[in-house]
């Protein structure tokens, strides 16, 4: 139960965290967004790895760490840009099928969840992708549709890579991801301000409070989720932690009014299921 409870609760960190994320995205770029989030993160992890101890651990979580900092970069950039050309209803339910991942990884290596979880497991995947809000439109062009596939690959694997060095430590595991993707980012953004385009390059204080609050959200959504991880199935703990898209959608509907289609509703319901069924197994 713990690790269902942790999963589910980096679920409710990453839709907040991508909420804020992409709207801030529709006035700044991507890559400055996801740059200073992960700085921010990378600040509140270090607080963490310090206070516990963790910089003396083995370094066997190195090569995935890397991994998971590579892949989740790579999605995030790709899912905020994707977010920013507002197609929601088109980038959402691609990137959210990146669960198959860590689930298809979990059952090759010799996972295997109870029947009333597998049927869950099903559910919750079918749930997320329908709350997401399908949307199938030729003006969506290409680009958003290449970005939204991009993104859902990079958030599997980084959560796989995270499980993964989770064996080893959570804690060094984020902190070598946040070190990873903060020193890529920078080489990107010096690049971009040498190119000109400075305007969506700064951060009000606003902004800056905002985006800092999404970095902490999400290095929290990772800790969680690498917690879960070694408490239970990857294959289970994967589509629980990817549950993230039906709480960006509720929290689109409280904050900014946006109202539910019937197949949403019936996804958030779905999703909600699919997490009954794989808890109660």
């Amino acid at each position: 139960m713990a690790a269902v409870l942790l999963a589910l609760l980096s679920s409710v960190l990453w839709g907040g965290a991508d909420f804020l994320g992409g709207t801030i995205s529709r006035r700044r770029a991507a890559a400055l967004v996801v740059g200073t989030s992960q700085l921010a993160g990378l600040v509140a992890v270090a607080l963490v790895a310090v206070s516990v101890g963790a910089f003396g651990a083995d370094t066997a979580y190195l090569p995935w760490a890397v991994g998971a900092g590579l892949a989740g970069m790579v999605g995030l950039v790709s899912f905020y840009a994707a977010l920013a050309a507002g197609t929601m209803g088109v980038v959402s339910p691609i990137a959210a099928l990146g669960v198959v991942v860590p689930v298809l990884a979990g059952l090759a290596r010799g996972e295997r969840p109870g029947a009333l979880q597998m049927v869950g497991i099903v559910v919750a995947i079918l749930g997320v992708v329908l709350a997401s809000g399908p949307e199938v439109s030729a003006r969506a062009g290409m680009r958003p549709l290449v970005l939204a596939a991009v993104a859902g690959l990079g958030f599997g694997f980084a959560l796989l890579f995270i499980a993964e060095g989770s064996r080893t430590s959570t804690v060094m595991t984020l902190f070598t991801m946040r070190v990873t993707s903060v020193t890529v980012l920078t080489v990107v953004l010096v690049v971009a301000l040498r190119r000109g385009g400075r305007a969506r390059l700064v951060l009000d204080r606003r902004d800056a409070v905002l985006v800092c609050l999404v970095g902490v959200g999400d290095a929290a959504a990772n800790l969680t989720f690498g917690l879960a991880s070694t408490r239970g199935l990857v294959s289970l703990v994967g589509v629980l932690g990817s549950l993230y898209p039906v709480v960006t959608v509720m929290l689109a509907q409280v904050v900014h009014g946006e109202r539910l289609g019937r197949l949403q509703s019936a996804g958030v319901a779905a999703a909600l299921g699919g997490v009954v069924l794989i808890a109660a197994g």
